[in-house]
């Protein structure tokens, strides 16, 4: 069954975000060191967390894997990818891997 990965970003007081580095340096990044093992990826600024409210999020990406082995394999060789965080942000990303069901 396909399962995603979805990075987000959170903002918080004194968070950073690059987001023209992240767009081009970073997810090249993990096209070249995790897309073998990828069947979509894309990733979201954000804008509004609804009318007249802030984005709660700097970004999210979400990355589509056929299942969680591919999953696994792709995460073998995130190590680029994951050192490249400092690069763009100051932020902790949260995780949530999920599987697609609708």
């Amino acid at each position: 069954m396909a399962v995603t990965l979805q990075v987000l970003y959170p903002v918080g007081d004194g968070t950073t975000f690059d987001h023209a580095y992240y767009a081009t340096t970073h997810m090249g990044l993990v096209g070249e060191h995790m897309g073998a093992h990828i069947t979509s990826a894309q990733a979201s600024k954000g804008l509004a967390g609804g009318p007249d409210t802030p984005a709660p999020f700097h970004a999210i990406a979400t990355i589509t894997f056929a299942d969680q082995e591919a999953m696994g394999a792709a995460m073998k060789a995130s190590g680029p990818v994951m050192a490249d965080i400092p690069n763009f942000t100051n932020v902790e990303p949260q995780i949530l891997i999920g599987e697609i069901y609708g």
